[in-house]
């Protein structure tokens, strides 16, 4: 069993969500919005890694999941976004939790089936996943999306760790197969 803390990180509204795995099983546990006051970038950081470090004293995960920054059209916006994920990459740190990082498009693979998902299609395959009985906000959608992914993407690191680890049990036993 694990517990896994899933962060969609923004300067103005930071989506988690917190998501139980054991075995194949996925279970709901949480998930919400840090929402950020004032409009200077420091406070904001200041904002996420606290919340972010509530959050990890409020669940206790084993394991921390956060989108990577895609670049759009504008820079700027994708460098306040990569210190709003650096904030929250350093409460995990801080706490000694283990850090994964996804794509978007991996995490929309993961979790509707084709990476080009739309928000819509996101937020209805979380609930139908974690059996949840209404969509969660759009930002916490994306976060309980990215602990799905991370989930997934573990579970099939564990299973390709176990089929190389017996072939090369055979092998050294001398049995080729």
């Amino acid at each position: 069993m694990s517990i896994i803390l899933a962060i969609d990180p923004g300067s103005r509204v930071t989506g988690y969500g917190v998501i139980k795995k054991t075995g194949n099983k996925l279970s709901y546990i949480g998930s919400g919005c840090i929402r950020m006051s004032g409009t200077e970038l420091p406070g904001k950081l200041k904002q996420i890694f606290d919340g972010v470090s509530q959050l990890i004293g409020q669940y206790h995960p084993d394991e921390f999941a956060i989108e990577q920054v895609f670049m759009g059209k504008n820079a700027d916006s994708a460098l306040k976004l990569g210190q709003a994920r650096g904030a929250a990459i350093v409460a995990a740190c801080h706490h000694d939790l283990p850090v994964s990082d996804y794509a978007a498009r991996l995490v929309k693979q993961a979790v509707v089936g084709i990476g080009s998902a739309t928000k819509d299609q996101v937020g209805h395959m979380v609930t139908q996943i974690l059996k949840l009985p209404a969509r969660p906000q759009e930002d916490a959608a994306d976060a309980l999306a990215i602990a799905i992914c991370h989930a997934h993407t573990n579970q099939s690191l564990i299973a390709m760790a176990g089929r190389s680890k017996s072939r090369s049990s055979k092998v050294i036993r001398g049995r080729f197969q």
